[in-house]
């Protein structure tokens, strides 16, 4: 028989590393947008808010880019970060959770507010991988019918992990001039009629 004796020292190791890593994020990302993207991830999981976050996040980004005055505050370098710091505080104290609000206070005083779009992305990126997603995108000359989309859809199913939960885009660009061209994750499958026109001319040059 092993018996095992851990010291109050050990349990609360094992529990700190427990609760830690019940908290990861699902993607190992890297880079400025992906630190801020993965505390605030952490920050998140562990108050129950990342659904919450997410919208949150979604919704400012949405007025960074639709708003020329909110992104001309995000961006001017002429405002001083204690500045910025209280507006944000004003605009977004007690109507966001505190997560956000520590975000993009945090942004404010280190002047990397007009990184907030870029983050969110990856924010949105890592939830999507929390629940499983896989995005895919049918770029199309001319808009497909649903029987056509379902044809696809039933046809790249191999391409998908198990379980997954597909998130499908379709795209119309007419200079492809027939064929598909489809987007899985970071796989890109070119069926297009203009790259195999390109194809030819290459191979008859």
């Amino acid at each position: 028989m092993l018996i095992i004796i851990l010291s109050p020292n050990c349990i609360t190791s094992v529990l700190f590393f427990h609760n830690t890593a019940a908290h990861k994020p699902p993607l190992n990302l890297y880079g400025l947008n992906a630190r801020y993207a993965n505390a605030t991830y952490v920050a998140a999981s562990k108050t129950n808010a990342l659904e919450q976050v997410e919208s949150e996040l979604l919704a400012i980004k949405n007025s960074a880019t639709s708003s020329k005055a909110f992104a001309s505050f995000l961006e001017n370098p002429l405002i001083s970060r204690d500045e910025k710091t209280k507006n944000v505080e004003d605009m977004l104290k007690g109507k966001t959770s505190p997560v956000t609000l520590n975000l993009m206070t945090v942004l404010a005083g280190n002047a990397r507010l007009s990184s907030i779009v870029g983050i969110a992305d990856t924010y949105v990126q890592l939830m999507k991988a929390k629940r499983g997603e896989v995005e895919a995108t049918i770029i199309s000359a001319e808009p497909l019918n649903k029987t056509q989309t379902a044809a696809v859809q039933e046809a790249m199913k191999s391409q998908f992990p198990t379980g997954a939960k597909v998130v499908l885009k379709t795209e119309v660009n007419p200079s492809i001039l027939g064929g598909l061209q489809i987007q899985i994750g970071d796989k890109f499958l070119d069926l297009s009629v203009g790259s195999r026109i390109e194809e030819v001319g290459r191979t008859v040059v």
